[in-house]
């Protein structure tokens, strides 16, 4: 016989199959990084998101696109002309705001729905929110992650 005993049996052909189910387990939990993580801010994408060059390792640099966590924007490709105008207004807005914030912070960093992006929680070096303010100003709507509708007559 090959296996010479039952931990050879259990070696050789059972631990790799739990390895498997161990892995698809993980992946399909949501995994978050408390942070935080140092990041510069590259440019305003839109009224939501940000390209930043973080820095989670001494020496090493990634560019990322972080989407502001709890907020929505009008989208700028939008088929009505009322929300691609309030989307462009959040993104001037958005911008104006990070206009003279060099280092900010990540925090609460977990994937987005969309590859290439994270979502997270950012704070300005004076501690100041973006999401928040953006939100107060009334330039985005609360967003929890779930399904968007698009309502032209709303704008």
């Amino acid at each position: 016989m090959m296996f010479r005993n039952r931990s050879g049996l259990l070696a050789t052909v059972i631990l790799p199959f739990l390895g498997f189910y161990a892995h698809a387990f993980e992946s399909g939990k949501r995994i978050e990084i408390a942070g935080p993580v140092s990041a510069e801010i590259i440019r305003v994408i839109d009224g939501d998101t940000i390209l930043v060059a973080a820095r989670p390792w001494p020496q090493q640099t990634m560019e990322v696109y972080v989407r502001l966590r709890g907020i929505d924007a009008p989208e700028l490709k939008s088929s009505c002309a009322a929300v691609r105008d309030a989307g462009r207004q959040a993104r001037a807005a958005l911008s104006d705001l990070t206009r003279d914030q060099h280092d900010i912070q990540l925090m609460r960093i977990s994937g987005d729905k969309y590859f290439g992006r994270v979502v997270a929680d950012i704070s300005f070096s004076d501690g100041r929110n973006p999401a928040q303010e953006m939100l107060t100003a009334g330039y985005v709507a609360p967003y929890d992650g779930g399904r968007k509708t698009e309502n032209c007559s709303s704008f």
